[in-house]
């Protein structure tokens, strides 16, 4: 009986962490392994800071999604990789590889809540030496 009642708690905690873990949205990595500049609209912010290849801009929801729009479509991606996220308080990241027709990119998307859900603040993308 105490086996079954010491099973049940470290499922349940098991499950509760993992629901709580899903705060960053699942989305995000989807859109960038599709190179969807549509699905990643739509967890931006209202600004946001886009530095794609030292170039950095703070622009609204709809350019930002146009911006993204001319990077895939100038990179077709094969492969989106995470190779690290975190989260603390109000903000969270994630960092990973985009591996496109023209070489890979290394990607820190950065979030922060607003309203009980995380949106997209700022997205780096720089090109690596791989």
């Amino acid at each position: 009986m105490k086996k079954r009642v010491v099973l049940l708690l470290t499922g349940l905690f098991i499950w509760m962490s993992s629901l709580f873990a899903q705060d960053l949205p699942a989305g995000v990595i989807g859109a960038f392994k599709k190179g969807s500049s549509q699905e990643l609209n739509r967890y931006l912010s209202d600004k946001v800071d886009l530095i794609i290849q030292n170039k950095a801009s703070n622009v609204d929801k709809s350019s930002a999604e146009e911006t993204m729009s001319d990077f895939f479509s100038t990179n077709q991606v094969n492969d989106f990789n995470v190779n690290h996220q975190g989260q603390r308080d109000e903000s969270s990241f994630v960092i990973g590889t985009l591996t496109t027709t023209n070489g890979n990119f290394r990607v820190n998307c950065f979030f922060r809540k607003v309203q009980n859900k995380y949106v997209i603040h700022q997205i780096r993308i720089d090109k690596t030496n791989e």
